[in-house]
């Protein structure tokens, strides 16, 4: 049976979430300067991005909240034991500048157009609250009829329960539901081992899993899911 609809990751997926988040602590270094125990910009904005995932993996696997990662994340990166409100406000000034800076990738809006004959749904695993305003102020939100965040459903990809609840949303089969994200494991190996057709986008060209139907950027998937076979889709594609 052929694909029906696309199921999609936000965060650097549809959304500019690595370049927004770079932009908003540049903006935040430049006016607060630099936590003690970092020597330049660039070393300081690459280890916001390694404390973010490290916190980022507690919250997933239930060792924190969602407001309790984002306090360990700012107090790990300026190294200061914070109280709550200190930490909230310090993280505030910095989702300023990071919603100032949010954008959608330029290969967004021409292939959802191109696409207009799928079914269109979001399955992320961040909070609902912050991915709706963000897609609400990027201008998509009405494109996509299903819309899930494991905060609230309780479940995170790769778990397979997390696809099977956006997949009953859309009240369709696995096999009839292809999930695009970033990420190789949580992703596409994810959404494979669900019983979707899993496709990743590897828009930065890590490369490296042949194991993956994989593309580099959006242009290619209208192709892909037609049945075109030259970007690594099986035969059955489709």
């Amino acid at each position: 049976m052929p694909i029906r609809a696309v199921l999609w990751d936000i965060d650097d997926t549809l959304f500019d979430y690595s370049g927004a988040d770079r932009q908003a602590m540049a903006r935040l270094l430049e006016l607060e300067g630099l936590p003690g125990g970092y020597t330049t910009p660039d070393e300081a904005l690459d280890d916001w991005r390694t404390i973010a995932g490290r916190h980022w993996t507690r919250f997933a696997a239930g060792e924190t909240d969602y407001e309790g990662q984002r306090r360990g994340r700012v107090r790990e990166f300026l190294a200061r034991d914070l109280e709550d409100a200190e930490a909230d406000a310090w993280f505030g000034r910095h989702a300023a500048h990071y919603e100032a800076a949010w954008s959608l990738f330029p290969d967004v809006i021409p292939v959802l157009d191109l696409l207009d004959g799928y079914r269109h749904g979001v399955l992320s695993n961040a909070g609902a609250v912050t991915q709706d305003r963000k897609l609400l102020t990027l201008g998509v939100r009405h494109r996509f009829e299903a819309f899930l965040c494991a905060v609230e459903l309780g479940v995170s990809k790769p778990d397979p329960g997390a696809f099977h609840a956006a997949c009953e949303a859309l009240a369709l089969d696995p096999h009839e539901v292809a999930y695009v994200g970033d990420e190789p494991d949580t992703d596409a190996a994810g959404a494979v081992a669900a019983g979707l057709t899993g496709i990743w986008l590897d828009r930065w060209e890590r490369g490296g899993r042949t194991d993956l139907v994989r593309i580099t950027s959006l242009h290619q998937l209208p192709a892909l899911l037609s049945g075109d076979t030259r970007f690594g889709a099986p035969d059955t594609f489709g």
